[in-house]
């Protein structure tokens, strides 16, 4: 809402930018060519980013399960037993209901307030109401200390906030006279500095991020999960909205920051998706290949689940008999043992 007052007609795009649009431009227009060529494979991209984007997004907010857990209320064997199961079957109902009809979701106040009552259906908490009590952003460092980034929207002021924000930013969209690819990182910037729930406001931004960017034809997200692209990176993360939020009130805030780095979350999940897509639609290189491929992409740790996501169309021995011939070159070791041991590349 501040970030659209005038302030965008305003806003000068960087070189790094402008060539990241054009970039991610470029790579949406081949997003036709592979889900024509290889629909079952994208289906198990699909499928995984799916799994990844509950995982990482709940994760984000120190919401975690085992992984025996996770999987059954994923496949919705089970019911939540817990609060923290409770969340993640909401997150997981949402995503799929963004997932299959995000172009017959109407973006407006309601929808926000319904999005937010269906992540929280299950934990016997009432969603979909705007906060009651005010509320702040907080981060939990590494040591375990709380420190507060920003200090919210009066509970009194966010349902004038929510309703002058909507309409900003869907004037601004029908206007066609600033990149979607700023104002949907921008409507996300100013909705997370309202904070408008007492719970769940990060997770809620991150469907609407998915929503919006579904609504505008940038569908990656069906295939790699930005969630997981934004856990590996929560650093920057954390630190583009603390800087970008300095001075929103004022609307003197520089947006540059933050938007920067959704755009390269995005540009990082359309390399990621090319490179798995090229790989399966050209026919080129054996089994072998992609898997060593994949492993030789990988930053960080991994584990032989991490791989089997990545190469959908090879099975798990197969993974594990590369797995051994790698380790016997000494190119990767074991850095922990059992069923979910990790790996790492060896320099």
């Amino acid at each position: 809402m501040k970030s659209f007052n005038n302030f965008l007609k305003k806003l000068t795009l960087t070189n790094e930018m402008i060539l990241m649009i054009r970039k991610i431009g470029e790579y949406k227009g081949k997003q036709d060519l592979y889900q024509k060529q290889a629909p079952d494979v994208l289906e198990n991209l699909r499928h995984f980013a799916i799994i990844q984007s509950t995982e990482s997004s709940n994760r984000l907010e120190h919401i975690t399960l085992d992984e025996k857990r996770f999987k059954e209320i994923m496949k919705n064997k089970s019911q939540p037993q817990n609060r923290n199961e409770a969340e993640i079957a909401g997150y997981r109902d949402v995503l799929s209901l963004v997932h299959s009809s995000a172009k017959d979701i109407p973006f407006t106040v309601t929808v926000v307030q319904q999005l937010h009552r269906d992540i929280m259906k299950y934990t016997g908490i009432t969603g979909g109401k705007w906060k009651v009590t005010d509320n702040e952003i907080s981060e939990i460092l590494q040591d375990g200390k709380k420190i507060i980034r920003f200090k919210t929207v009066k509970t009194h002021l966010v349902s004038n906030y929510m309703t002058n924000l909507h309409e900003r930013f869907n004037n601004e969209l029908q206007d066609n006279k600033i990149e979607p690819l700023i104002l949907i990182p921008s409507y996300i910037l100013d909705f997370l500095c309202i904070h408008p729930f007492l719970d769940g406001n990060g997770r809620i931004s991150r469907l609407i991020s998915l929503l919006l960017l579904y609504q505008q034809g940038y569908e990656v997200g069906r295939y790699i999960s930005l969630e997981r692209i934004i856990e590996n990176t929560r650093e920057s993360y954390y630190e583009t909205l603390k800087t970008s939020s300095q001075n929103w009130y004022e609307g003197n805030h520089n947006i540059i920051p933050w938007i920067t780095y959704f755009l390269s979350t995005m540009l990082a999940a359309y390399d990621d998706f090319e490179r798995r897509a090229n790989v399966v639609v050209s026919g080129r290189g054996s089994k072998t290949e992609i898997i060593v491929k994949t492993i030789e992409n990988f930053i960080g740790n991994f584990t032989i689940g991490d791989i089997e996501k990545a190469c959908p169309l090879v099975s798990r021995d197969m993974i594990r008999h590369v797995f051994k011939q790698l380790r016997e070159k000494n190119k990767i070791e074991a850095i922990s043992k059992g069923r979910y041991a990790k790996w790492r590349k060896i320099q």
